[in-house]
């Protein structure tokens, strides 16, 4: 197995037609290469490969991504789209290992987000969860805010101050999701 890291234009057409059946996200099954590309033209793909250079997991940290919590900005880069091609092998779990390893070394300040059903796997990963906080995030739809579906955050490398903050979120306490676009 291999670790590999790519930005979004060094994916090649045979990685994004193995990429989107994967994450199974009905609105980009139809996503071409030149526009998948573009589309996350702001993040970078982690991948953990076999010897042949097939995918056995995937994650994309998405650099576009920031909270506003008690008026001030705080960006972080977001693991989103965690996902292994066979279940129950430990690919995920590897894959996790040498991204958070990655991150730390980088000195790249990340963050992601789960459900409740997902707690035991990032346990077993020796991923600090911030339990129930998620729910303290609000984001843009339309013409209002509405309360994230995840249910806790995520800490893969974050300073203690930032961690502070996001302890503090709350319902009487919520941040905000912004993105740069």
């Amino acid at each position: 197995m291999k670790y590999q890291i790519k930005q979004a234009n060094e994916i090649t057409d045979k990685e994004i037609e193995h990429i989107l059946p994967l994450w199974d996200v009905s609105a980009w099954n139809t996503m071409k290469p030149a526009y998948f590309r573009s589309f996350f033209k702001d993040s970078e793909f982690h991948f953990l490969m076999d010897l042949h250079s097939e995918i056995l997991a995937v994650l994309r940290l998405n650099f576009d991504f920031a909270l506003e919590i008690s008026g001030e900005q705080y960006p972080f880069a977001e693991v989103v789209g965690l996902v292994a091609a066979h279940q129950k092998k430990g690919y995920g779990a590897k894959l996790i290992e040498y991204f958070k390893e990655n991150v730390t070394q980088r000195k790249v300040e990340t963050i992601g987000f789960c459900h409740t059903d997902l707690r035991p796997f990032y346990e077993k990963c020796s991923i600090e969860i911030l339990y129930d906080k998620a729910k303290a995030i609000k984001e843009h739809t339309g013409s209002e805010w509405i309360n994230s579906e995840d249910d806790d955050i995520l800490i893969f490398n974050i300073s203690q101050k930032e961690k502070e903050q996001l302890t503090t979120l709350s319902p009487q306490n919520n941040a905000y999701l912004i993105t740069k676009e």
